[in-house]
């Protein structure tokens, strides 16, 4: 996503658009915990939005059941919805999911998904907005 595209606000600012959990999650890369979110049991059909500019991030056809106790998708819902960074926090190295257009942090993805991608999208229900077909 091209950097003119980009949202940026003042902590200020999420602060007084966000609840206590949507900041914590997506401004300061905290995490729900596990089998409590929202969406981890959600199985209609739509899109994934992020909670804090509303780009689509996920679509409902691209999400499954892992056990894990969040949302999991196997891809984003285009190529550049979001961005990957290292995350070694926590003494373990992972990859951090963000959303392109805000930097929210969304949650993590891990190569242990199955096909077509083989990766696990493993989001946090707070970080989204579900949008109903």
């Amino acid at each position: 996503m091209a950097k003119s595209n980009k949202i940026s606000k003042s902590d200020q600012e999420w602060r007084a658009q966000l609840s206590e959990a949507q900041y914590r999650v997506t401004r300061k890369k905290g995490t729900e915990r596990p089998f409590s979110g929202e969406y981890y049991h959600n199985s209609a059909n739509g899109i994934y939005r992020c909670v804090c500019c509303g780009a689509p991030l996920f679509r409902s056809d691209d999400k499954f059941e892992s056990g894990s106790g969040w949302p999991s998708f196997t891809r984003a819902c285009n190529g550049d919805a979001v961005e990957e960074h290292a995350d070694s926090s926590l003494a373990m190295q992972r990859t951090e999911v963000v959303c392109s257009r805000c930097d929210a942090h969304l949650g993590h993805v891990f190569s242990d998904g199955p096909a077509p991608t083989g990766l696990r999208y493993c989001i946090n229900s707070v970080a989204l907005q579900f949008e109903s077909a």
